[in-house]
């Protein structure tokens, strides 16, 4: 019995105990299957001690060819940021409700893991986004997303004016309740609710999607993945404005503060089962109907 993943690593959702049994199911599965398995320390404390090898996530990015992700896609998109740099492929198992970038259930993980061990899955690489944070007096910050990079206001109902420039060319003046920049991943997430498009995984664009906007002629963009996109908080009229990355990791901004935003020229890797699906998996999280 041969596998094509020799060293895998294990992240459950943080500090969550529904995925104990999971994660005990799974590790058992493993060490059968002759793989060498680490748990993320974290995630070891939610079955207490197994016998089993665990480790930091820097101990899981030398060592695993391949991290699998229990959770729902919020946890995938904490494990994408992390392991984007190292090239390490992931898998989730969704323990939650139809993820769209977990998409192997519990009920059938072992007859999945079977083909997939065996070399019988699709891989698929997609983007990030990098974004620049620079402020006025001169501290610069940066952050990934793997859904989308949000500039929002959020503590009264006024409006923020953003100036947005695309390759250097300026774009237009907004005035709105914010902005949401998303990668095709993240074209089902925020930027959906915002009345952006559905844009599938692999086209290598960028979408910009305008929250709320006082001009109502100002519709969603669509642009090549290449593209630099720079927004300027033009004046927010003492309204205290954020910066948002896949709706996480938080940073505060203030009139003439610029966000860069760039796609991250390294892709991340997601290991799918060789009969997933894209369209299938909308059809049932949007509710379309079926053929009859």
């Amino acid at each position: 019995m041969s596998n094509t993943f020799k060293s895998i690593g294990l992240i459950g959702k943080f500090a969550d105990t529904t995925v104990a049994n999971t994660i005990e199911a799974l590790s058992q599965y493993l060490v059968k299957r002759k793989v060498r398995c680490i748990i993320h320390d974290d995630t070891a404390k939610l079955i207490g001690d197994q016998g089993l090898e665990t480790g930091t996530k820097e101990d899981i990015c030398k060592t695993c060819d391949l991290v699998i992700v229990i959770g729902g896609d919020g946890t995938m998109l904490d494990a994408a940021r992390t392991f984007v740099d190292y090239e390490i492929p992931l898998l989730g198992i969704n323990l939650g409700r139809l993820g769209f970038l977990v998409d192997i259930s519990p009920d059938d993980m072992t007859k999945k893991l079977d083909n997939i061990l065996e070399g019988d899955y699709l891989k698929e690489e997609r983007f990030l986004l990098h974004a620049n944070f620079i402020c006025e007096d001169g501290v610069n910050t940066e952050s990934y997303a793997f859904n989308e990079v949000a500039i929002h206001k959020w503590n009264v109902a006024r409006m923020i004016e953003l100036d947005t420039f695309i390759n250097g060319q300026y774009v237009n003046t907004q005035r709105s309740d914010g902005m949401i920049v998303s990668t095709p991943t993240g074209s089902t997430a925020y930027a959906l609710s915002g009345g952006g498009p559905l844009v599938h995984p692999t086209l290598d664009a960028i979408v910009m999607v305008p929250i709320c906007p006082h001009t109502m002629s100002f519709r969603p963009i669509v642009v090549d993945g290449n593209s630099t996109i720079e927004i300027t908080i033009a004046d927010i009229n003492q309204v205290d404005a954020q910066v948002t990355c896949d709706g996480r990791v938080n940073f505060n901004v203030v009139s003439g503060d610029r966000v860069v935003i760039r796609k991250k020229q390294k892709p991340i890797c997601l290991i799918h089962p060789s009969d997933y699906d894209y369209f299938e998996i909308l059809r049932a999280k949007l509710h379309w109907g079926h053929k009859l």
